[in-house]
Parts: C-alpha cells; sequence; structure tokens
C-alpha cells in the first residue's frame, strides 16, 4: 500500500499544502469550516500520517522532552511528573518518562538515549552520580531543570521543597506532642543527594534549637532493604527513640510493616510522621500524620521553566533554585 503524503492531501482536499500544513500544526486563524472539515474528511479517508521525523528536522524540534525520575515508585515523582505532562500536554508537547532507580549508570544511559532521540529538554530528579554529564549539557546550551534535588557548583534551574523547613515542622510537632526522644530515618545519601541530607540537617537545627542533645544513634540513612533491620537496632538502644520521622515514602511504609510484624501500637509504642502525603494516610489506622509537599505545583513550574528554555532559547546565567512551602497534615499518628 502507498504511503500516503501531504501532497496527496492536498491534491484530493484540492487545497495547497501550505494549508494542509497550517491544519497538521493547528493554524486555524485564516481557514474556513468548510476547509478544515475537507482536510479532515480527507485525512481519515487516506489514512494519512503525519511524518513527524521530517517535520522534526524541518523544525528543527521534536516537540518532545524526556523526564528522568530517581525512582518512580516514590508517590512523589508519580504526582510531579503528571504536572509535568498536563502542562506539556496543553503546549503539544510530548513527554518521555524514565526511571533511574537510583542509580547513576542507568540514569546516564536514559540521558544519552534522550539525546540520540533529539528531545528538545530535559526534567531530571538527579542521582548526583552523573555531573560530567550536566556539565556537558550546561556547556551545550541544552534546556535542562532539576526537580526535587540540586547539584553543588551548577548553574542549573532546580525546583525543590523547603526541605529544612520539612524536619523542622516534624520535629517541632513531636515536641509540641511531648516527645523528647526523636529519631530519623531516610534512604541512603550515598551520592550526596541534597533533599535527604537538608531533610537531616533540618532535623539536627530543630533538635538543637529545641535543647535538646543529638544522639547519633537515632540518625539513620540506608537502603531502602535495610530500614527495617535499622529501625530494629534504633528501638533496641538503651534509651531507643519513642518518636521517628521517615524521610520519605518509601521509608515511612518500611516503618509500618516493621510497626505491624512487631506489634507496636502507633503512636503510643512510637510516633511517626512522614515526609510526603502518600494516598493512604488519611484512612491507614491510625491516621498518619506527614509533611505534604505541593507536588503538582513543583511539576507546573518545572515544565512552564522546561518549555520556557526550550521556546524562547532561555540559557542559565546564574543558579535558580525556585523553592516550596511544606504543609503539616495533623492526624493521629503522633
Amino acid at each position: 500500500m502507498k504511503t500516503m503524503t501531504i501532497s496527496d492531501v492536498a491534491q484530493h482536499a484540492k487545497v495547497s499544502k501550505s494549508t494542509v500544513s497550517q491544519y497538521l500544526n493547528h493554524r486555524f486563524d485564516y481557514m474556513g469550516e468548510d476547509t478544515k472539515l475537507r482536510i479532515e474528511r480527507t485525512i481519515e479517508e487516506l489514512g494519512y500520517q503525519p511524518n513527524f521525523v521530517a517535520r522534526s528536522l524541518k523544525q528543527k524540534s521534536t516537540k518532545s522532552i524526556g523526564v528522568i525520575v530517581a525512582n518512580i515508585l516514590h508517590t512523589f515523582s508519580t504526582e510531579v511528573s503528571r504536572a509535568i505532562e498536563d502542562v506539556c500536554h496543553e503546549s503539544d508537547f510530548h513527554l518521555i518518562l524514565c526511571n533511574a532507580d537510583d542509580e547513576p549508570s542507568k540514569e546516564r544511559e536514559y540521558i544519552e538515549m534522550l539525546r540520540a532521540k533529539q528531545v528538545d529538554g530535559m526534567i531530571i530528579f538527579p542521582t548526583g552520580g552523573n555531573v560530567d554529564l550536566y556539565e556537558k549539557m550546561l556547556k551545550e546550551h541544552y534546556p535542562i531543570v532539576f526537580v526535587d534535588r540540586s547539584v553543588p557548583d551548577l548553574p542549573i534551574s532546580s525546583v525543590m521543597v523547603n526541605n529544612m523547613k520539612v524536619s523542622e515542622l516534624a520535629v517541632q510537632h513531636f515536641i509540641d506532642r511531648g516527645y523528647q526522644n526523636i529519631g530519623i530515618m531516610t534512604t541512603s545519601i550515598s551520592w550526596n543527594i541534597a533533599s535527604r541530607i537538608e531533610r537531616i540537617e533540618g532535623y539536627k537545627t530543630a533538635i538543637t534549637e529545641s535543647g535538646i542533645p543529638i544522639k547519633n544513634d537515632y540518625m539513620r540513612s540506608l537502603e531502602i532493604d535495610d530500614i527495617q533491620d535499622g529501625l530494629k537496632e534504633m528501638l533496641e538502644l538503651d534509651q531507643p527513640p519513642d518518636a521517628v520521622l521517615a524521610g520519605n515514602d518509601l521509608t515511612l511504609i518500611e516503618i509500618l510493616k516493621y510497626a505491624k510484624c512487631h506489634s507496636l501500637n502507633i503512636p503510643s509504642d512510637l510516633a511517626v510522621i512522614g515526609i510526603d502525603e502518600v494516598s493512604f494516610a488519611s484512612f491507614y489506622t491510625p491516621a498518619i500524620t506527614t509533611i505534604a509537599q505541593p507536588t503538582f505545583e513543583m511539576g507546573k513550574k518545572a515544565a512552564d521553566l522546561l518549555l520556557d528554555k526550550i521556546q524562547n532559547k532561555q540559557m542559565e546565567d546564574s543558579h535558580c533554585n525556585y523553592r516550596f512551602e511544606p504543609e503539616l497534615m495533623i492526624r493521629d499518628s503522633v
């Protein structure tokens, strides 16, 4: 079967190729309704499919972006990605979503793949392990935005929550409820992931300012598979914590699993606050107090920033770090 071209559509609809091109690009300002309907019927009748590769070469744009999340299992990653997709859809951009699993080698493969596919820009939740690639993209003036994390000394716009404030809200809420022995558990900081380090620093600042001695045994940063063992060790201390802050949603899930397996009553045996507003927080028993990030606003901001860089050729000349404020969602786990 012959592959239909834009010339075939134009000839069959009795219009010029430029008119068909205007129709395909949704430029209807000077196009009559009859002409639009005739082109639409012709495209359907002929089974015409636009050649996006040829169009991309001509326009020097694929109208697509790449999003590389550190771990798609995080509620935060899913919700931010959805907001990015919403903005891209409104602007007629397509999105390719990749999951790096917090592995720098996998992130590198995706960056190289997306560049090969000539996506117009990328939004990355950086692992922190590919600084050379980030620097290369900067030198080439390639549009890029970071989300959730920043990389020191790289002038790349980032969209993050106020992580210090996140931990401070949680610690203060524990203290207001009468808790003094407060621990924090988060996933690994082996790649110097900014958001996790900042949350630990926020925890330490809040503890210190409250006049409570910092106990290193109350701070654990572990791989996700080791969270339950780490919590067990913490709770077996001579003076164990009676409250714990979960540094993200996956850590919270591991803490709740441990509590259930060992018949710990929340909050009488262990008070818990989770960072990230997980879907089950309000109907879990007891309902879980969380620190919510404005995920959809953050995703929209990241997409707007990237599309502005792509469409207006805006280049980085300084480190632009956009911070959003968290919200304490008070429930029954404290």
